[in-house]
């Protein structure tokens, strides 16, 4: 790269570091570990900064760049060999429930890494379903199914697992109860 581009890059990566750690932070629910993923994602911006300096947004290809890491992280054997622990991050943020972050922080931790990766992008990064479809490499059709499913496990997990009072059980465990009609 020559010195403009580099000083380019240089400057929009110093801009940008700390939304893109507290990005990370999100995914992965720890700040060695994001550390490191943002690391590799700037590694890569460098290499594609011509391509990422001229898309129609640069922060979204940027975050893509992000996510794509984490996701490529999750499928790789390191995630196996490595333990992540339960600890809570040295500076806790600040909240006005704070026992209420704390369930949505694990809850959110035991989705599987495409269905928080969607949460993200949706959510916290205030993507479309069609942009985050292209972050992540996949249909908007999956987008919405992996949105779908994070949050409904988000709310199971976050009621305790409660049966609430509108949802109906579904046929097999109807079947299973002796509640199921027969057809004759």
């Amino acid at each position: 790269m020559t010195s403009q581009r580099d000083a380019e890059y240089a400057e929009y990566v110093s801009v940008r570091l700390p939304a893109l750690r507290r990005l990370a932070l999100l995914l992965c629910q720890d700040r060695h570990r994001a550390d490191d993923l943002v690391q590799q994602a700037i590694i890569r911006v460098y290499v594609h900064w011509v391509k990422a300096s001229g898309a129609d947004n640069t922060d979204a290809y940027v975050n893509a760049i992000l996510v794509r890491e984490f996701l490529h992280e999750r499928r790789s054997g390191w995630t196996r060999r490595v333990r992540v622990t339960d600890q809570l991050p040295e500076s806790p943020i600040l909240t006005a429930d704070p026992d209420g972050l704390i369930d949505l922080q694990a809850a959110v931790t035991k989705l599987p890494p495409g269905q928080r990766a969607a949460l993200v992008l949706r959510y916290y990064c205030d993507l479309n379903i069609d942009q985050t479809a292209a972050a992540l490499g996949c249909t908007t059709g999956t987008v919405k199914s992996q949105t779908a499913k994070a949050l409904a496990a988000l709310r199971s997990r976050l009621a305790g697992d409660a049966p609430s009072a509108d949802r109906q059980p579904s046929a097999r465990a109807r079947h299973h109860s002796g509640e199921a009609s027969h057809h004759a």
